[in-house]
């Protein structure tokens, strides 16, 4: 049961990066799918922080594919965009201390396995899919790292189609990346007064 759970949400993962990269607003029906078929097998294998990250990815595919159709419906395409390096740093230790409060739950009143890396990597997926929705730069950036780590994850416990598909987001994160950089919207060169 759970090889055929893993080959659907497999297929369902690959079709949603096929079209994220395209900026198709499909990606978010097949990202929605996957996640849903996703919840169950990593309940079922003890990837508890896994599952909490899973239902957030359909809750975040419900709000990206209305917030990518409210543009469409304006006759426009949400364009890329990306942020300051504070905001990096502002991101990277609210998700610091997230993971760490959500490990040591786990750690302590659950039989998770590797609850701090799975918590980690859970609570940087929610950033960079919330990123992914306001279609910032930033997103692929944090995909590449926390896909890096998601395999060895995945390798550990045994959900070799998982780590194939995530050894894939990891290929295609770049890919991801190098094409939405090319349609980032450039910076106003501000000049000083003289």
């Amino acid at each position: 049961m759970d090889l055929y759970l893993e080959i659907i949400a497999v297929v369902l993962g690959l079709c949603y990066l096929f079209f994220l990269i395209k900026e198709k607003i499909i990606c978010w029906a097949f990202g929605i799918l996957g996640s849903l078929v996703s919840i169950f097998l990593f309940y079922r294998t003890g990837l508890y922080s896994e599952s909490i990250l899973y239902i957030y990815y359909v809750l975040i595919g419900i709000y990206g594919f209305f917030h990518w159709k409210k543009s469409l419906i304006a006759n426009k395409q949400l364009p890329i965009s990306d942020f300051s390096l504070q905001t990096y740093a502002y991101l990277i230790i609210l998700g610091e201390i997230l993971s760490l409060l959500l490990a040591y739950f786990f750690d302590v009143y659950t039989n998770a396995s590797m609850p701090y890396l799975d918590a980690h990597t859970t609570i940087f997926s929610f950033i960079a899919s919330y990123l992914e929705a306001q279609k910032k730069l930033a997103s692929w950036k944090f995909w590449i790292v926390i896909n890096a780590v998601t395999i060895f994850l995945y390798a550990k416990r045994d959900l070799n189609l998982y780590t194939i598909l995530t050894l894939i987001y990891l290929v295609f994160s770049f890919v991801g990346y190098f094409q939405w950089k090319k349609k980032l919207l450039p910076k106003i060169a501000v000049t000083p007064h003289s």
